[in-house]
């Protein structure tokens, strides 16, 4: 309980930190059994609240979705929790050069493929990519 006093916790996160401090198995499941049918913990509400912390870190949603499968949260609710947070991801990757790039457009192309390995880095898809730096400028 004091785990997820802290922040959420998916149910795969919470069993490794359990099984980490030497907690039999069968008694961890049982355990997170009972916490899931309290309402206590929910991998929907873990990877909603995710995404929206990472969303306002700036990262992309190919970095977020590795994150959430990372931490045990299957595809299909990683998706439905990207979807759900609506978010304009070139509007998201434009704002993340902005903050990071000061508007400032590339002088040469290795500057530019230096800002789109940034981005790239972040989480952002190639076509994505492409149109923020078109904004930005060309060289």
């Amino acid at each position: 309980m004091r785990l997820l006093a802290r922040r959420e916790h998916s149910r795969h996160e919470l069993a490794g930190k359990l099984a980490l401090r030497g907690f039999a198995r069968d008694k961890v499941d049982e355990a997170l059994d009972d916490l899931e049918s309290e309402g206590w913990l929910s991998d929907a509400r873990f990877a909603s609240e995710f995404v929206r912390y990472r969303i306002r870190q700036g990262q992309g949603p190919l970095r977020i979705l590795a994150d959430l499968r990372q931490r045990g949260i299957d595809e299909a609710q990683a998706q439905q929790a990207l979807e759900a947070a609506e978010v304009d991801w070139q509007v998201q990757a434009h704002d993340v050069y902005e903050r990071r790039f000061a508007g400032e457009p590339p002088r040469d192309y290795r500057e530019r493929a230096r800002q789109m390995r940034f981005l790239q880095s972040r989480g952002f898809s190639a076509e994505v990519i492409r149109r923020v730096m078109n904004e930005v400028g060309k060289i």
